[in-house]
């Protein structure tokens, strides 16, 4: 096989994932393939919440089911005709590459890296790093580094952010 067929983006929201988004959707339109965009909220981190709040998730929900619709009607208004969007629940770091590459039959995982510092990736360990060793399929990479300092999101704006995150 030398051209990839099911591509799934994973998107946090952050200018490093989008940065890794718009290539993905151009990886996509070159190969005419599916393009999956995914968006895993970390619910391990709600546990260490005393007092769950219930409205934290629902802001969290609210925020990624804005981000995927987004991203989808970009893709498809840049040339991309087959186009699904996942929002799930868990640790990035293992639904990603053990869950959603298998149900979705996915062929290439893009996804970008999260510009923590060594002593971070260390401590925390980055979620790139876990989709690389724990997938079954190839693994694509996006070097933030060479994001051009004039690079603006489209989708994951200041904006999107305050309007789903603002105290109501």
């Amino acid at each position: 096989m030398l051209s990839y067929k099911n591509i799934l983006i994973a998107v946090d929201g952050s200018t490093e994932s989008e940065w890794a988004y718009n290539k993905a959707v151009a990886v996509a339109k070159r190969n005419d393939a599916k393009l999956t965009i995914v968006n895993v909220v970390d619910s391990r981190s709600y546990a260490s919440v005393e007092a769950y709040d219930t409205q934290i998730v629902n802001k969290a929900t609210s925020f990624a089911e804005s981000l995927l619709s987004g991203y989808k009607e970009f893709a498809e208004k840049n040339g991309v005709s087959n186009v699904a969007t996942k929002l799930e629940f868990g640790s990035p770091k293992t639904v990603i590459p053990k869950k959603l590459a298998i149900d979705y039959d996915v062929d290439l995982i893009m996804c970008g890296t999260s510009g923590l510092n060594a002593v971070e990736r260390f401590i925390v360990g980055s979620v790139s790093e876990s989709i690389v060793r724990n997938s079954p399929c190839d693994v694509l990479v996006v070097r933030t580094e060479t994001m051009p300092d004039d690079f603006e999101p489209i989708v994951a704006t200041q904006e999107l952010f305050d309007e789903h995150h603002e105290s109501k």
